[in-house]
């Protein structure tokens, strides 16, 4: 016991060291954006004076944040804390988007209230965006922490490094996967099940690219899994559902599975 205890107590030396912020205040700021944006996220409507004075809040709690892991940030809290304030109107802009995308591809939307107060799609995307902009900035894990937030709570598992245009449709979405390298041309739309992963997981091939490339207009069916770094899907292409693909397609392609259980390829020129 002893010798575990003495263990234990270098891994919280060690934590100490390179502390990172703790999950609650990291979902608080997160949920506290969205809901500027957004008051449909929650219900909660800012008077004037409070929507006037809450990018200074939010500016202080993403320093605070940033402070508690400032000696493995690229430059000082308070300067990132800035900068990515800089890029809010430029996430709310893609998101305003995204929202529009997902209530234009539901016919059971009723409104776009309903999409952004109850959609778990529009969720992920949300937490993705702030997650990935300040994965732009090079700071360490906490984009991954936010991102995985919404992972816990919609199943939907997006990395913030993936690289997403707007228009971004999630129509049910549980269990969802879109890996690191990853990059989703405008208007894509994704149903649950789809795994945009890497056909090699070997640990030298981190800097790679070793996810697909999903070009603008394509829809992705249910289960469909489509892998590797050199795999494109080209614009306007629909690939089926539980369709599994390591290779690219032409623009304007349909993928689908037979009755008899063989693919059929059809490209449209």
């Amino acid at each position: 016991m002893d010798k575990f205890l003495e263990e234990l107590k270098k891994r919280h030396q060690w934590a100490a060291a390179n502390a990172f912020p703790c999950t609650k205040a990291v979902n608080d700021f997160a949920s506290n954006l969205v809901n500027w944006l957004f008051p449909e996220h929650t219900g909660k409507v800012m008077t004037e004076a409070e929507l006037e004075q809450y990018p200074q809040i939010l500016q202080q709690q993403l320093q605070d944040l940033l402070h508690t892991m400032q000696s493995q940030l690229p430059d000082t809290a308070s300067q990132l804390s800035q900068l990515f304030m800089q890029q809010v109107p430029a996430i709310y802009d893609d998101l305003t988007k995204d929202a529009s995308a997902i209530y234009q591809g539901d016919p059971a939307a009723t409104c776009l209230y309903e999409v952004i107060r109850a959609y778990p799609g529009f969720y992920a995307i949300a937490f993705y965006r702030i997650g990935h902009a300040l994965q732009e900035l090079h700071i360490p894990l906490l984009p991954r922490m936010i991102t995985e937030l919404a992972h816990a709570r919609t199943g939907i598992d997006i990395h913030p490094a993936a690289s997403i245009a707007p228009y971004f449709c999630i129509d049910h979405g549980t269990g969802i996967v879109i890996g690191e390298t990853s990059i989703i041309g405008a208007h894509v739309k994704l149903y649950q099940g789809v795994t945009l992963g890497a056909l090699s997981i070997d640990k030298s091939m981190a800097k790679n690219k070793r996810h697909p490339t999903i070009e603008e207009h394509v829809v992705i069916y249910a289960g469909a899994t489509i892998l590797g770094g050199d795999t494109v899907i080209g614009h306007h292409s629909v690939i089926g559902g539980n369709v599994w693909l390591i290779k690219s397609v032409a623009p304007f392609s349909r993928i689908y599975y037979k009755a008899d259980g063989s693919m059929n390829i059809v490209e449209i020129a």
